[in-house]
């Protein structure tokens, strides 16, 4: 089970992380492309896609990873925390999802509010598997 564990924990350090990087990078990235007279959008969007590689990589092995660690010891995992985690692990799922979908549609305003919020969902949700 450590070997679970630890790609568990991994792929929420790239998730949460790189929610996080992103959160303080891509406003600075805008601000030196506005200070140079530049577009930032051809750079925020590859760094967003590269990102969105990564990231869904990660939710990926997260889930599959928590779903083998649940089933190994479904006795003591399953608490009201763990439900739930879940829960919000799916919401943050499906926002993500929406906006990977309809990102270059949105307001910049609503992108970030939007991230805001799947990073807030990401937080929770480590806090939630800490007191699991």
């Amino acid at each position: 089970m450590d070997i679970l564990l630890f790609a568990h924990v991994v792929g929420a350090a790239v998730w949460v992380g790189g929610l996080i990087t992103l959160a303080f990078l891509a406003p600075a990235i805008r601000d030196g492309a506005v200070a140079e007279g530049a577009d930032a959008r051809p750079i925020l969007r590859t760094a967003a896609n590269r990102f969105g590689w990564i990231s869904w990589t990660a939710l990926g092995a997260q889930a599959t990873t928590g779903l083998l660690m649940t089933l190994q010891q479904l006795d003591r995992y399953w608490t009201r925390a763990l439900t739930t985690k879940l829960g919000f692990v799916v919401l943050s799922a499906v926002l993500a999802a929406w906006h990977t979908a309809a990102a270059r549609r949105q307001h910049p305003a609503l992108r970030g509010a939007v991230q805001g919020a799947i990073l807030v969902l990401g937080l929770v949700i480590v806090w939630l598997a800490l007191r699991i």
